[in-house]
């Protein structure tokens, strides 16, 4: 792949300057429509991440741009030390939005799974009876919920833990997609287990979607158990899988439930975390919370961000053009394909090496073509445009798509 001088300068800027904690593809982006990007030559591409699901709504949205700016010029932070006319009316709009009691205002991700994790663990101790220091989450192989101390602690990926012990205890992981390993650990330590913690699909892991009736019956489990069901609907929530909450196909509602990314429409860091009083309540003034969780910025984007999800009807959109992204991909006959998996507009292939080329030089092929995308865990390529794109854009990246596969082999 070409790069231009100009991109160059601003790569090697990085390279000098900054931490070495990405490696990103050699695209240096400038400005972005919809689900466009731009990079500093001018190239048009079309995005096909989304910021990581962050961008659901289409990059600079009017109407969340807009919200932003008139807060702006109004009041931007306030912290927590006082009441501000913004955040009332933000909690009411995601009691109605979402069906929940409360709402605990964050920043990112990671913060919201935090919260989570300490929500389990207060309402474990209070209103579980669980001995002090003995609450257990139980999280899956696989998982992506965080970089933090605490929720590298749960993960497997070596990337992502090693060096940084020693670990956070309290944690039991069990198999991803297996409900009976996670009956086989409540029968065991069900006492003390606070908390169940999962991804409806598996985002980071390459998209991987567990099997029909997977999720209600790790639900009923939960309830069975007298154990909080906790959804990490960072990625997949907000209308990404073809419902508001992916946890929606399964008919479930979490105990708790973590949302962030697309709650702005990747204008601002907002995250979010849902519960009724029994467990909210459990966390009193002064045990938690955030300079900026909640800050009159965060508020208005964020009610624009989901206003926009409903009124263009993405949830429904992202279902439709999911089915036919997954079909025309079907369609392709490629030796780079090994297989094809996703749910709504979050999708991927298994890229199968071939020829000496591997996932990262489809994504570079599919660059010098225009469209954007990349690989995770080296051999999957994952697929998240914006909601709001169109069927005819849909089908001329699916045509980029194919032409980068034919090129390489």
């Amino acid at each position: 792949m070409i790069i231009s001088t100009l991109s160059k300068k601003y790569i090697d800027q990085e390279e000098k300057y900054g931490a070495h904690n990405y490696h990103p593809l050699p695209v240096v982006l400038a400005s972005g429509k919809g689900c466009y990007v731009w990079d500093v030559d001018g190239k048009k591409y079309y995005d096909f991440l989304s910021a990581y699901s962050a961008v659901n709504q289409g990059h600079c949205h009017p109407k969340i741009v807009n919200a932003l700016k008139e807060q702006a010029e109004t009041l931007c932070l306030t912290s927590r030390a006082f009441y501000n006319d913004t955040l009332g009316p933000y909690e009411e709009y995601i009691h109605e939005y979402f069906g929940y009691d409360k709402v605990l205002p964050m920043n990112t991700g990671a913060e919201g799974v935090e919260t989570a994790l300490k929500l389990a663990r207060k309402w474990g101790y209070l209103k579980k009876g669980i001995p002090k220091n003995e609450a257990i989450i139980v999280v899956c192989e696989g998982n992506f919920h965080g970089r933090t101390i605490t929720i590298v602690s749960l993960s497997t990926d070596p990337d992502a833990r090693a060096d940084y012990g020693p670990y956070t205890p309290g944690i039991e992981v069990i198999p991803y997609n297996n409900s009976e390993a996670l009956s086989s650990i409540f029968q065991e330590k069900g006492e003390s287990i606070a908390g169940f913690l999962v991804e409806p699909i598996q985002g980071e892991a390459g998209v991987f979607v567990p099997d029909e009736g997977y999720l209600k019956e790790c639900y009923n489990l939960c309830k069975k158990h007298n154990i909080l069901f906790i959804a990490d609907e960072v990625q997949t929530g907000i209308a990404r899988t073809g419902r508001l909450l992916c946890c929606d196909h399964e008919g479930i509602r979490p105990d708790i439930v973590i949302l962030g990314k697309a709650i702005s429409g990747g204008v601002l860091p907002v995250s979010a975390v849902l519960a009724d009083d029994d467990i909210m309540l459990t966390i009193e003034p002064g045990q938690h919370g955030s300079t900026f969780g909640g800050f009159p910025l965060a508020c208005k984007v964020a009610t624009a961000a989901l206003e926009v999800v409903k009124e263009e009807n993405l949830a429904e959109k992202a279902e439709y053009l999911g089915r036919i992204f997954r079909q025309e991909l079907g369609k392709i006959k490629s030796p780079f394909i090994k297989e094809i998996r996703g749910k709504g507009l979050l999708n991927a292939i298994v890229i199968e090496p071939h020829n000496g080329k591997e996932a990262w030089d489809v994504c570079l092929k599919m660059a010098e073509n225009g469209l954007l995308a990349k690989p995770t865990h080296g051999h999957i390529i994952r697929f998240a445009p914006p909601l709001i794109i169109t069927e005819e854009e849909l089908n001329d990246a699916i045509e980029i798509i194919a032409k980068s596969l034919k090129l390489l082999e």
